[in-house]
């Protein structure tokens, strides 16, 4: 069973930084594809952006260009930098790994104007 654990969530002004971790346990790591989806307040779970065990890289057309993900396969975890952030980035965020699909608990983040 994979276990996922999130890390950097918080409040941030607009245009302000952070930097998401998600760090796996008990999956092979370098062999899954992972990413992130985020939920806002009464909208549906949306995809983020996802990086392929290749690191081949895919991202959402709203955080294109501001997001980044990267992957530390030594320390089997994911990370998502987020700069230029906007209010409608505020969401819970989640990290996911495919292979088998497994989610994280979720970090908060909000973005104040």
């Amino acid at each position: 069973q994979v276990q996922l654990v999130e890390s950097g969530g918080g409040l941030v002004q607009a245009g302000g930084s952070l930097r998401l971790s998600c760090a796996a346990s008990g999956g092979i790591f370098r062999f899954s594809a992972m990413g992130w989806y985020r939920q806002a307040p009464g909208k549906q779970r949306e995809f983020v952006a996802i990086i392929s065990s290749g690191d081949t890289t895919n991202y959402a057309e709203s955080v294109k260009g501001r997001f980044t993900i990267s992957r530390d396969n030594t320390k089997n975890t994911v990370f998502l930098q987020m700069d230029s952030l906007k209010p409608e980035d505020t969401a819970v965020y989640y990290c996911f790994f495919s292979t088998p699909l497994s989610w994280g608990q979720g970090t908060q983040v909000t973005v104040s104007s």
